[in-house]
């Protein structure tokens, strides 16, 4: 059953803790009574699967496993053999290993794609690859270096590639890692961790900086980055339809969030480490001048981890067009909420339970899936 609660009138959030009160509150609106959603297996035995997603116009399923494989799920079948397998370049373990891939929007003719891993070294590398003519395994020897960021510490790798709707290749990095950002890097526009970075990998070897790039003619800044203040974007997503950035940040100690601005705005600051969700980090009180509210926030216990997912705009779920989905990790829900007019509205909570869920996916149609640590991929289907 899926059932609504308004959003409070309260500037730019709806706290789960105010979700809850509103329920207990007033009666929920039944919208659809006849609407519940299911999960059913699509494949198991993976390693650790982090990722999915697909070619353009492409039926098959490409996932992501941590200890440095891509794994094709073709015809409802998981394949024996590998289309990539990089462990012996990888570190895996914890936060590290390949942590997510992305298809040129050309693939069909150019066949090339692009990995973000940490190496031995425990550092971030983006490479370029390219598919070989066995449409079922990727070149291994094609591989071109795209960028390589330094890793501080082991955990808040960020890790996920996506291409925008403009055809630029978008790359989320965390802080850094430990704990509470050290090092300050989150608010530090001389580093590209704590940031999602916007690069031309069209032009330019191995990449040029776009124009309209917010920091290209910023002294001191990396041309690199188009957002910034960020402790983990493990997950990002846009909605091409209405023109939509959704980051989910994971939080620190408290607070989990989620930001959601239009694609194009450029230079945006998500506030961490001044900020942890809408709470000064660290400090009772905190300036929070030029900084970028979250649109949703969730307390922890027993949640410790936003999973963010992606926006619905499949055709076997006609209902939930406009729903974007996301999971805590510890506590194993799933959810969805729409944003529209700057309101968050329809937080649905789907009584679904994936286990840990390390990601969602995506397939050409727009069918969403859930990746847990238990090795099981799981597509979202009405019930």
């Amino acid at each position: 059953m899926k059932s609504r609660c308004p959003r409070p009138a309260i500037a730019g959030v709806l706290t789960a803790g105010l979700l809850a009160a509103c329920k207990a509150s007033s009666p929920m609106q039944v919208e659809n009574p006849d609407l519940a959603l299911g999960l059913q297996r699509v494949a198991s035995g993976l390693a650790s699967p982090v990722f999915l997603t697909s070619p353009p116009d492409d039926d098959r399923l490409f996932v992501v496993e941590l200890a440095g494989r891509i794994r094709i799920v073709q015809n409802g079948q998981l394949q024996p053999r590998a289309f990539l397998d990089i462990t012996a370049q990888v570190s895996s373990g914890g936060e590290r290993g390949l942590l997510s891939m992305a298809f040129h929007p050309q693939y069909s003719t150019n066949g090339l794609f692009f990995v973000d891993y940490t190496d031995r070294n425990g550092d971030t590398r983006v490479e370029r690859y390219r598919v070989s003519a066995d449409p079922t395994l990727a070149d291994a020897a094609s591989a071109k270096p795209i960028l390589s960021v330094a890793q501080p510490f082991a955990n808040h790798n960020g890790g996920l590639l996506l291409f925008g709707p403009d055809g630029r290749l978008y790359i989320g990095l965390g802080d850094g890692g430990s704990g509470g950002d050290p090092q300050g890097n989150g608010q530090n526009r001389g580093t590209l961790l704590g940031s999602i970075l916007r690069i031309d990998v069209n032009t330019g070897d191995p990449y040029s900086i776009p124009s309209d790039n917010p920091f290209r003619n910023t002294a001191g800044a990396r041309p690199e980055i188009w957002a910034f203040g960020l402790r983990n974007p493990w997950r990002f997503a846009f909605d091409d339809q209405e023109h939509l950035l959704y980051i989910a940040d994971v939080g620190q100690n408290q607070w989990e969030e989620v930001n959601v601005v239009p694609a194009s705005s450029a230079g945006l600051n998500f506030g961490w480490n001044i900020r942890e969700g809408r709470h000064c980090y660290g400090n009772t009180s905190c300036s929070t001048a030029g900084l970028t509210d979250p649109v949703f926030e969730y307390g922890h216990n027993p949640e410790c981890s936003v999973t963010g997912g992606f926006v619905y705009r499949g055709s076997a779920m006609p209902d939930l067009a406009g729903h974007y989905f996301f999971a805590d990790y510890c506590a194993g829900w799933i959810r969805s909420f729409r944003y529209t007019g700057g309101n968050v509205v329809e937080i649905e909570d789907w009584g679904l339970s994936a286990g840990r869920v390390q990601s969602f996916g995506r397939d050409a149609a727009g069918e969403l899936y859930v990746l847990n640590a238990g090795g099981e991929v799981q597509r979202i289907v009405p019930r």
